[in-house]
């Protein structure tokens, strides 16, 4: 019912920038939080930065505080992941999720949903 579409990843130096978007497409009504998430090899999958509808309320990793920015157009249904001052650290896969209220078959269902994710390795 819901795709998640990502682009932006690669590889870059460390301290270079890269910026990520996703866009939800489908039986979209309302999309509430959207965010991102990244999994480097070997460990759990983590939140790296999300915000709510209305943009009003965000919430970073400590590790990418003052560094990445997350951003949404809600016309679009887009999220963004602007990227700075990158580190090896960073290198992982990111994953975007959106919380996502769709309207189908005469009912109205709320559900979580993921991207199928892209590589960002930061590497000299």
């Amino acid at each position: 019912q819901v795709q998640l579409v990502e682009s932006g990843g690669g590889l870059v130096q460390p301290g270079g920038s890269l910026r990520l978007s996703c866009a939800a497409a489908g039986n979209i009504v309302s999309v509430r939080t959207m965010g991102w998430y990244r999994q480097a090899p070997g460990k759990r999958r983590e939140l790296v930065a999300a915000l709510n509808a209305a943009a009003e309320t965000t919430n970073y990793a400590d590790s990418v505080k003052g560094r990445f920015t997350v951003s949404r157009d809600n016309a679009k249904n887009t999220v963004y992941l602007q990227m700075s001052s990158l580190k090896p650290e960073d290198t992982a896969v990111y994953y975007c999720n959106a919380h996502v209220m769709t309207f189908s078959n005469r009912a109205y269902t709320s559900g979580n949903y993921w991207g199928q994710g892209t590589q960002v390795t930061v590497s000299s």
